[in-house]
């Protein structure tokens, strides 16, 4: 899957393929399900996930799933560790379902919130399966679990949400307000399942303010 936009003068090119049966977070993917298998990566209830697309060499290798720090919404209860990952060849692949990740080359550094926007993905899961994004996804409402003013906190820097909303995975790449760099700004992004199940087709897109 491709799309592409355009920022300052400068074409990005953005290709994010499918990681395994669930969201890889992204600007634009697909969700094949969730998968029981006796081999494999694991969900945050210890179930094991198959993984049908298998992550390039390049991928995995830019990819940790714990960069020492954590990802933590304490409203919904999620505390995760705070993994990090490159996008490689115009591709983002998360490797883990247990971790959020934020994009080391797009953006600004969590140790360096005030010099532009954190971007932060991470994967949710369908048919059983649960990922971080389950925690911050209301699937039934097809609205954010996080409410306006609502605690996140990236890399023990403290974050307010200032807006939630779900938007298709083909727009989502062209929109210069979301990924304007932004000092002090915070942006989460996970795949917003259905309730009628199948292929998500939206993102949810989680702004934050630094306090």
């Amino acid at each position: 899957m491709t799309d592409t936009t355009h920022e300052g003068g400068r074409r990005r090119r953005w290709i994010f393929l499918i990681v395994g049966v669930a969201t890889a977070l992204a600007l634009v993917m697909s969700v094949l399900g969730y998968i029981t298998t006796h081999s494999g990566p694991v969900d945050l209830n210890g179930n094991r996930v198959q993984a049908e697309d298998v992550p390039t060499a390049a991928a995995s290798a830019s990819a940790v799933a714990d960069s020492g720090g954590q990802f933590v919404v304490k409203s919904v209860g999620l505390d995760v560790p705070l993994g990090a990952l490159n996008a490689v060849g115009g591709t983002v692949e998360p490797t883990g379902f247990t971790s959020a990740y934020w994009i080391r080359n797009e953006g600004v550094s969590t140790k360096d919130p005030a010099k532009g926007t954190v971007f932060v993905v991470m994967h949710s899961l369908r048919n059983g399966g649960v990922g971080p994004g389950n925690y911050l996804i209301d699937v039934k409402d097809q609205k954010s679990k996080v409410g306006l003013g609502t605690t996140i906190q990236v890399d023990g820097v403290t974050y307010k949400v200032t807006g939630a909303q779900a938007v298709k995975k083909t727009d989502l790449s062209r929109s210069a307000t979301i990924w304007a760099d932004t000092p002090n700004r915070l942006v989460v992004i996970t795949c917003l399942q259905r309730p009628q199940g199948g292929p998500s087709v939206d993102n949810m897109v989680i702004q934050a303010v630094r306090t």
